[in-house]
């Protein structure tokens, strides 16, 4: 009896040992599958967006943009899936949960979704697309760009504006450029002088400049009368990107002539 206790003092923490060691071997090789398949992933994020850019690179930069950011999205949704199931975590639970903490998470992020969703009709109904100048949700700039959640816009003095999507989507929208031409509305006071005479010299100039489009013609008409003052509205045409050369070319030289 008394050569059995040494016995179990060498076989108990023997047998832990086996044991941990049997149980870790399977756990430590299931973790290290799973960062390999999240290493893989990342690489995999990569190469889906050189090829999803390479495949749409013929489509409208607006619509290519959202599709490569849906695909990056997939890959790593797809990824984390393979990385659970490496770990021998069943998925099917992982879901339900993930899908009750996202209505939660939904529910306290309201604002957020209504982004998200205002950033898919924004894709759908393509109000704008990148490199339009346009005007709502109290700013104005070129599209730079149009993600899930936001628009980008570039102000004129090269400042650039995160704009949630659905301000933009839920307010009323100005695309100046989209239809590629503009009107340029002049307003001139004349004070007293002829009426005929100042249209014909007022035309003259739209006329002569290098920039204005023959066609729509140029018009000018009495848009205001006073006692002492004749308000006429000077109307060149001009391709979009030329608005405001134009507009302060013209003002500079109706100052000269009158």
């Amino acid at each position: 009896m008394a050569d059995l206790f040494p016995l179990l003092a060498v076989d108990v923490p023997t047998v832990i040992t086996t044991d941990l060691a049997r149980l870790a071997i399977p756990v430590a090789t299931r973790c290290l599958w799973a960062i390999g398949i999240l290493i893989i992933t990342r690489f995999t994020i990569r190469i889906v967006n050189r090829l999803a850019r390479q495949t749409l690179g013929r489509m409208e930069a607006t619509l290519r943009k959202f599709l490569v950011q849906v695909a990056e999205i997939l890959t790593l949704m797809v990824g984390i899936l393979a990385a659970l199931n490496a770990l021998q975590i069943e998925t099917t639970t992982v879901v339900a949960v993930v899908g009750a903490a996202g209505l939660a998470a939904g529910l306290a992020l309201q604002g957020t979704l209504s982004h998200f969703a205002a950033g898919v009709m924004l894709i759908i109904l393509r109000p704008f697309e990148v490199g339009d100048v346009v005007e709502g949700a109290g700013v104005e700039g070129m599209v730079d760009g149009i993600g899930l959640f936001s628009t980008t816009l570039i102000t004129a003095d090269n400042i650039r504006i995160t704009v949630p999507n659905s301000n933009l989507f839920s307010t009323t929208l100005k695309n100046k450029t989209v239809l590629g031409t503009r009107r340029v509305d002049l307003e001139i006071g004349i004070g007293d002088r002829p009426i005929d005479a100042t249209i014909r010299d007022l035309i003259k100039i739209a006329h002569n400049h290098t920039l204005v489009l023959p066609e729509p013609q140029p018009t000018c008409e009495v848009t205001a009368v006073a006692v002492d003052n004749t308000v006429l509205t000077l109307r060149p045409w001009c391709q979009a990107e030329h608005y405001a050369q134009i507009k302060s070319d013209l003002q500079k030289q109706i100052k000269e002539l009158l």
